[in-house]
């Protein structure tokens, strides 16, 4: 089964995206602020991270340069999960090295095709 943490400090953003993710099958792990998110991805090395960009302690801008320069967690996938959606944003986001962006209010149909996309079919 693949691990999908959820790095997000909005407890309905948080919710919404739990009940997508377990609906579907996946292991989900939560992360509440940007230092619990690390701490986290190196301890059990999640398949996919969805990634809020504005959280406490350390922001998503920086734990993703901190997870891709970890040679145990360079290669985990992560997506930007974010309320930044205006021209260019999506690619700002792509460049600083996120795998993929959605958009916050996230579109619930988005999430499964965008797993799907890096992971394939959920492993039982």
């Amino acid at each position: 089964m693949y691990k999908i943490l959820i790095a997000e400090d909005d407890d309905m953003n948080k919710l919404l995206l739990r009940d997508i993710l377990t609906y579907h099958g996946y292991s989900v792990i939560e992360a509440s602020d940007g230092e619990e998110c690390l701490k986290l991805a190196k301890s059990i090395k999640p398949d996919l991270i969805f990634m809020d960009i504005q959280m406490p302690k350390i922001d998503g801008m920086t734990v993703l340069r901190m997870l891709k320069d970890d040679s145990l967690t360079k290669d985990v996938i992560i997506i930007a999960a974010t309320a930044f959606a205006m021209k260019g944003d999506r690619e700002r986001m792509l460049s600083a090295g996120f795998d993929d962006y959605i958009s916050k209010p996230i579109d619930t149909k988005q999430i499964p095709v965008l797993i799907r996309k890096y992971l394939g079919a959920n492993q039982e």
